[in-house]
């Protein structure tokens, strides 16, 4: 099951533990953390790989390595988000500077890599980190990218990956035919809302590639001064499934962006709807409120709630408005990525985003569960609704504290027939006074007393930190 607090169940109480069972249906690179109070971005995170079962993988290599990015603050998130809203101190604020971790340590100091002369490798690469981005090159080798958040694709050819926070790929790597070098591969943390700064931003980490323990490492630098370096461009991947792209019966627009409130506070919003946390988990509203629950209001005002039709196929359209890149996340499935194009506006982007051009699949659309949304652009999902309860939120910890987050509601008329909610998930409720039953205040009908006052917009001011 998926477990983001107060949108499918209530938070672990503490001292408590809750064992999460799953049937395993599908293979790949996934990561786990918490969602309550953004403990990921204080190391509530790890990878969780599956593998294929023996006989069934798609692509043949020797030997797996993992390769976990992080980026760690020398403060807690609860007081960097204190100095993000508080009305009383200058917005933005001042930036963080993050350390890269590399397989939980000092991007510098990872273990080696072994590769043996003529053998292939499946490297996966999986960015938990909370704001910062990694680009990922292994110089003087061909790099095929194979999977993109669990789906497999057909090998994509690149010579380096720009991984947003959340996304996940493996590549496959067919080492040389002699161990007379060895190399480095590169992992470069950055974040576009963050200006450059010498030995801040952006950090630079290498790993070694070993071949040999007696042999010298490769001078790569001019690989990365190539006029043809290629870096990934998702919209160009096509997935290995074969499927073609899905004819939506229904489309959503959303826009993206920052707006100033009456309670002095710089907040984000999805269609000018700032997320707050509901007080009965939405999975328990869509459970409890028979026919209601086929009406988004019965979700609060500031849950954002869309509700879906069983078996609706959704184009998503997505503004960013912004100077900075948002990674999107879907809980509960993937989506197909059809077309990327500069964000429609009265206002003209700024000259350096002037160049930006409609991009459109081709063939079978990759299909993945995260998007790195750059600045001043547009993306078009697809996906069919299921029966479910699902989060989609931008995967920039601060911006989704901030109130960029919304709940798809699907099928909740086939999921009260369907799914029967385990009493220790209720037990976890009943024991912190969370209420189960009701609309997002916890009571009958319309009446949302006991729901926090919406604040007003006082200026749309499209920026956020």
């Amino acid at each position: 099951m998926d477990g983001p607090a107060m949108i499918t169940q209530c938070g672990i109480p503490p001292g408590d533990s809750f064992t999460y069972h799953y049937t395993l249906e599908q293979a790949g690179s996934m990561w786990l953390h918490g969602h309550l109070a953004h403990e990921i971005s204080d190391g509530l995170r790890a990878a969780f790989i599956i593998h294929d079962k023996p006989g069934a993988e798609l692509y043949h290599y020797d030997k797996d390595y993992l390769l976990t990015f992080e980026d760690w603050f020398s403060t807690e998130f609860a007081d960097r988000m204190y100095h993000t809203i508080n009305p009383k101190e200058e917005f933005p604020p001042p930036k963080s500077y993050a350390y890269g971790l590399v397989n939980g340590v000092n991007g510098n100091i990872t273990q080696t890599l072994n590769f043996e002369p003529g053998k292939t490798y499946r490297i996966r690469l999986v960015n938990m980190g909370d704001i910062n981005s990694f680009q990922f090159s292994l110089p003087g080798h061909e790099m095929y990218v194979i999977e993109a958040d669990g789906e497999y694709s057909v090998p994509y050819f690149t010579d380096g990956i720009d991984i947003g926070p959340a996304q996940r790929y493996s590549v496959l790597i067919k080492a040389h035919d002699t161990d007379a070098f060895n190399y480095y591969f590169n992992a470069t943390m950055h974040a576009n809302f963050i200006s450059a700064s010498p030995g801040l931003s952006p950090r630079v980490y290498t790993g070694k590639i070993e071949y040999s323990a007696n042999a010298p490492y490769q001078d790569t630098r001019a690989f990365y001064e190539r006029p043809d370096f290629k870096w990934l461009n998702d919209i160009e991947m096509h997935s290995a499934s074969g499927h073609p792209a899905m004819v939506p019966n229904r489309k959503l627009h959303l826009e993206i962006g920052n707006n100033l409130y009456n309670t002095g506070q710089h907040l984000d919003h999805i269609n000018n709807i700032t997320f707050v946390m509901p007080n009965v988990p939405t999975l328990f509203t869509a459970l409890s409120m028979g026919s209601l629950a086929m009406d988004p209001r019965v979700y609060g005002p500031q849950t954002n709630a869309v509700v879906l039709k069983y078996g609706d196929i959704v184009e998503l359209t997505i503004n960013n408005f912004s100077t900075l890149l948002h990674p999107f996340h879907r809980h509960g499935g993937t989506f197909q990525i059809t077309e990327y194009g500069p964000a429609g506006s009265s206002t003209p982007a700024p000259e350096s985003f002037q160049n930006i051009t409609v991009q459109k699949s081709k063939g079978s659309p990759m299909r993945r569960d995260t998007i790195s949304l750059t600045e001043f652009s547009y993306v078009k999902v697809v996906f069919q609704a299921t029966a479910a309860v699902n989060f989609f939120h931008c995967h920039n910890s601060i911006h989704s504290a901030m109130g960029m987050d919304m709940v798809f509601i699907e099928g909740p008329d086939v999921l009260q027939k369907t799914l029967q909610i385990p009493n220790a998930m209720y037990e976890m409720c009943h024991k912190q006074g969370i209420p189960t039953t009701g609309n997002a205040a916890g009571n009958i009908g319309f009446d949302f007393t006991g729901l926090p006052n919406v604040p007003t917009i006082v200026k749309q001011t499209g920026d956020n930190q």
